[in-house]
């Protein structure tokens, strides 16, 4: 089904503005930034840097320095530096260099993004989802009560009849007030999807009725935010004790400061929910665990023609035609993964109130793992686990007995024991668990060195605070249950012995185990690829076909490739591991498409 015509709700890139942005305000006070120029894609001179667990300040200074950049403040809770680069800098050329530098977790420009849904003319119809997904089935068991969904958007109307009674306190992080009035009416739509006044004898029927909403605003009058801002909003949200939040927003899913801070609040119990997008295409956004992606679905179960899909997308929900609350205290029909996203927020809502003692993985488990399948059999890119069942989830919920006792796997891959070191030394850790990983700790010689909460867990150790001689390094991973696990290696500091010692001049050893050289391949193939070296690997690479693909710290990498998005024939695949002394050895397999 074609998406049916925009009326002049419509959001446009063409109208943004600039926010008046108060950005970490929490840490910084109000912040002042440069007006953007036309149609803006990113914040002009800003870059989102997140160091490793461990690195100083004055560490991070000297990384930034040559670029010249300088952190202005840290978003509250996640260790995410905003820095500030001069005039003249081109954003795009100093991401790119930072990424590179093993000492930082990623780097990325302050994007802005606009809100994934628009409005239809009003006119009588059904509100055909609640019966779709079950939602009025679900309602004999829970109907929201005793949850906070928090409204991550252009802010909500508390006046409008269906919301009225149901805000608890938000925040405005654009103008740094507790004003969470919707300026826009993108965020009034989608609270009331979530979680209007159902049951009242008026307006609309929402999916978590029972539910409260906390207003929080993150976007301007056009409906327009910045990842900091999304990633500000969630954390304050996390804070405040919202166990759901959902952020109607395109791309936030391709943003590593809003994956950590979707992970700080997935960390404190809650789950968030994010848009799809409308592009109508495929995104190439990586999938994660720290958000669930929703895509959008009609009356026959089918994707709508403008969502988007793609490798991220975890389930589907209805998305076209929903009848929701206007501000100024109307209702009209609005369509967009905008509304397929608080729908799914809201089912998690009802989830939660029916067992309270649910976790976030194991809410994130029944909302899955009921879903109706839709596609092909399994997981697709287009529906995710399929479209959710609220009444499947909620009877589910009612059986479960959470009770995690299991530990978690943890591991140091570098550096490996034995190793002698100097200097600054990144140290990688490897860690899982039945449930999920909370947080990870470094010990060095029985002393806490730092924690990092967001994974692939890393550390930047300053290996000249400690004397030469043998040093254990041990990783603590804790789960969110306190089950914990530990793994020790023992390194030779030698930094005193550095200063005259002979100069490393051997080149780690690459080699990459899947797939063969020769082979032939198919879908989504896992590149898999390991280092040694007589002193230690710091940094490794892969290359398709001359393409730099991936950059990880350690001697161990990882990388999932799509290989249909190629063309048939033979394609040539390189890894590349370096040391610190700038070493570089290489292996190089061909395979055929």
């Amino acid at each position: 089904m074609n998406a049916p015509q925009r009326n002049t709700n419509t959001v446009s890139r063409r109208s943004a503005r600039t926010p008046a942005l108060a950005c970490l305000a929490v840490v910084l006070g109000a912040l002042s930034l440069p007006a953007l120029a036309a149609e803006p894609q990113w914040a002009p001179g800003r870059l989102l840097v997140q160091p490793r667990a461990g690195l100083s300040d004055t560490e991070l200074d000297k990384i930034l320095k040559p670029h010249g950049g300088k952190s202005i403040g840290r978003i509250n809770g996640i260790n995410v530096h905003v820095v500030q680069l001069p005039a003249n800098a081109s954003e795009k050329a100093v991401e790119a260099l930072l990424k590179n530098n093993k000492h930082l977790k990623f780097a990325e420009r302050d994007m802005l993004v606009p809100g994934a849904g628009v409005a239809n003319d009003p006119y009588a119809g059904s509100e055909w989802h609640i019966p779709k997904i079950q939602a009025d089935a679900a309602w004999d068991v829970a109907n929201g009560a005793g949850v906070t969904i928090a409204i991550l958007d252009s802010g909500v109307d508390g006046t409008h009849p269906d919301l009225a009674g149901k805000l608890v306190a938000g925040w405005n992080f654009l103008d740094n007030n507790s004003n969470a009035a919707d300026v826009n009416g993108h965020g009034t739509a989608v609270a009331g999807a979530a979680a209007a006044a159902t049951n009242n004898g008026a307006g609309i029927a929402s999916v978590a009725g029972g539910a409260m909403i906390m207003p929080i605003r993150i976007a301007d009058a056009n409906a327009y935010a910045y990842w900091s801002t999304v990633a500000q909003g969630l954390t304050w949200a996390a804070d405040k004790g919202a166990n759901v939040a959902n952020i109607s927003y395109n791309g936030v899913s391709g943003s590593a400061t809003v994956q950590n801070a979707a992970q700080y609040f997935k960390n404190k119990g809650g789950i968030t929910v994010v848009a799809a997008g409308n592009s109508g295409g495929e995104e190439l956004i990586a999938a994660s665990n720290t958000m669930i992606s929703v895509s959008a679905t009609d009356g026959a179960d089918v994707k709508t023609s403008f969502s988007s899909y793609g490798q991220y997308i975890d389930v589907a929900a209805p998305g076209m035609d929903i009848w929701t609350t206007v501000r100024g205290g109307s209702y009209q029909r609005w369509w967009g993964t905008s509304l397929a996203s608080p729908v799914v927020a809201g089912v998690v809502g009802l989830i939660k109130s029916a067992n309270p003692a649910l976790g976030a993985a194991e809410l994130e488990n029944l909302l899955l793992s009921t879903a109706v399948d839709l596609g092909a059999a399994g997981w697709d890119p287009y529906y995710g686990r399929g479209r959710v069942n609220a009444a499947a989830a909620v009877q589910a919920a009612r059986l479960v007995q959470p009770a995690d006792t299991v530990a978690p796997m943890v591991g140091v891959s570098n550096p490996t024991a034995g190793t002698s070191v100097a200097g600054l030394i990144a140290v990688d850790v490897v860690a899982s668990d039945n449930v999920g990983v909370s947080r990870v700790e470094l010990m060095v010689n029985g002393s806490k060195v730092a924690s990092d909460t967001t994974a692939p867990f890393g550390f930047s150790w300053d290996s000249t605070q400690v004397a030469d001689g043998t040093v254990t390094l041990a990783a603590y991973a804790y789960d969110a249950a306190g089950n914990y696990a530990s793994k020790a290696v023992s390194v030779a500091v030698a930094n005193n012995a550095s200063k005259s010692a002979t100069p490393d001049t051997v080149a780690p050893q690459a080699a990459i185990s899947n797939p063969a050289s020769g082979s032939t391949v198919n879908g989504t193939v896992s590149v898999k690829g390991a280092a040694s070296d007589n002193v230690g690997v710091t940094q490794m690479r892969l290359y398709i076909d001359g393409k730099l693909v991936s950059t990880v710290s350690g001697a161990s990498l990882s990388y999932s490739w799509n290989s249909r998005k190629v063309t048939a024939g033979s394609h040539t695949l390189q890894l590349e591991a370096t040391d610190a002394a700038g070493n570089v050895g290489t292996q190089t397999v061909q395979v055929t498409r």
